[in-house]
């Protein structure tokens, strides 16, 4: 059980430091041969908070930057429709070109069968990638205003040397006033490849690591690999060993926990949950196996949201797993980076449910 600030003591439930961009998706088709596309917005910590809130009825607001211009207030306007509270929003002037500052673009493929989900983004000298540390009064909003929950992670902190040192910072201000903090390691290959690789996020990771009280991620993202070491396995082998090592070298870390993924084919996955805590050991939620997906992009981040839903609600860590694991297998099973899921089913999943009509 994680201990977190009493609700009535605060203005928000959990805040989100991230970037927003506008998702393009072309439905059936691809890409290259696309002639509309769907827009949804998506990011990897804000659709944590968005989970939080539309699906779990938690009071949830974002961070991040956007340039004032009609893409930007898009963005906004599918945020709100979200519910999450942009009011932290920060936003940039428009030179009418974007030269200064952009808001960012991801185009998205679902992929289907033997054709891999894809994604591509256009997201260079984005109004997010450009926030450095002093651009928020933390101060004021963990404390005079109060937040339970700080929700950030390695997409963020990969967008450029700024946004990670505005994420220590932010860390750091929510440790000092009680917020409980959450980070997500989410390494995206094409974030780093200019910057350093694995090795630099597993770097800067590594640094965040000491501000973080629940870790989401593999822990060899954050922890330096023992010489021949092989990659981490996303179905879930070695984790017990590694968070071994991070528990000792890490001692704030209360919760690690990961999604664990084996992919049959782009719409057929194997698919659970699993966490460690300080308390109770490694715990895994029910599997999943040939779990039927729609659109992969936001399960992680589905599992998150339903792990910090488990926890902000005091329960256990086996049953913040559950909740998580739950909660990013129907938020798979939709389009969109954002869960259409409601917490019922959530909550029906996570105990046992089916797929059976409900009438």
């Amino acid at each position: 059980m994680i201990a977190t600030r009493p609700a009535e003591e605060c203005d928000l439930d959990v805040v989100a430091l991230g970037e927003v961009m506008l998702r393009l998706d072309p439905g059936e088709t691809r890409i290259r041969a696309a002639r509309r596309f769907e827009a949804w917005e998506g990011g990897g910590e804000y659709n944590v908070a968005r989970g939080l809130r539309s699906v779990f009825g938690h009071r949830a607001a974002v961070v991040t930057s956007l340039v004032d211009n009609e893409v930007g207030r898009l963005v906004e306007h599918l945020v709100l429709g979200g519910g999450v509270d942009t009011s932290l929003v920060r936003w940039l002037p428009f030179d009418g070109v974007g030269r200064a500052a952009r808001n960012g673009l991801n185009f998205t493929e679902r992929g289907f069968g033997v054709r891999g989900a894809l994604g591509v983004s256009d997201r260079a000298g984005t109004a997010a990638s450009l926030m450095a540390p002093g651009d928020v009064d933390w101060d004021d909003l963990f404390g005079r205003r109060g937040v339970r929950w700080l929700h950030t992670g390695g997409v963020f902190a990969g967008l450029s040397d700024g946004t990670a040192a505005l994420a220590a910072e932010a860390m750091a201000a929510a440790r000092r006033h009680g917020t409980v903090v959450s980070y997500d390691t989410n390494f995206r290959p094409s974030l780093w490849a200019g910057r350093g690789g694995s090795d630099r996020a597993r770097e800067v990771n590594a640094g965040l690591a000491e501000h973080v009280d629940v870790m989401i991620g593999h822990p060899a993202d954050f922890t330096a690999p023992v010489a021949g070491e092989p990659p981490p396995d996303r179905s879930g082998a070695g984790f017990a060993d590694a968070v071994g090592v991070v528990a000792g070298s890490v001692p704030g870390l209360a919760v690690v926990a990961t999604p664990l993924r084996t992919v049959h084919d782009a719409n057929d996955n194997d698919w659970c949950g699993t966490a460690w805590s300080r308390d109770g050991g490694v715990v895994r939620s029910v599997a999943r196996p040939h779990l039927d997906v729609l659109d992969r992009v936001g399960g992680g981040d589905g599992f998150a949201s339903g792990l910090v839903h488990g926890l902000l609600a005091g329960g256990s860590v086996p049953y913040a797993v559950e909740l998580g694991a739950a909660h990013g297998a129907l938020a798979m099973t939709t389009p969109g980076d954002t869960s259409m899921a409601s917490a019922a089913e959530v909550h029906a999943l996570a105990g046992g449910g089916s797929a059976a009509v409900r009438r």
